[in-house]
């Protein structure tokens, strides 16, 4: 995956914005306002994800690829590592994980709209 997927994919998630809310080089996708990833928009190297903090442990046990969130709550993040062993599908899967917690914790009437988004 590049970067050009890794955002494509993002914001082809319903509701998903982007910003660069910490400096023009580190570009997030957020979705209702709620963050759901982030790059460095220079190097591509990684990306966090927010991930379930029981599923989080579990993925770092497995995978050398995967750390505790860089900057972030080591409890819910995750950073991945790209280009080390983890597949597109992975990645996405990934991605689309931590999109729907954060969706998950939304207000009904913003979930309901983003229902809508995907008919």
């Amino acid at each position: 995956m590049n970067i050009e997927e890794y955002r494509d994919f993002c914001l082809g998630l319903p509701g998903a914005t982007e910003e660069t809310p910490f400096g023009p080089d580190t570009l997030v996708f957020k979705v209702g306002g709620k963050l759901f990833a982030l790059t460095d928009l220079q190097t591509f190297a990684s990306f966090n994800v927010k991930c379930d903090p029981e599923h989080a442990s579990e993925l770092r046990e497995r995978f050398d690829y995967v750390l505790p969130g860089f900057h972030m709550n080591k409890k819910h993040w995750n950073t991945v590592l790209i280009g080390t062993g983890a597949s597109d599908a992975q990645l996405r899967e990934w991605l689309t994980d931590s999109y729907q917690l954060i969706v998950a914790a939304l207000p009904k009437a913003l979930r309901a709209e983003l229902r809508q988004e995907i008919k």
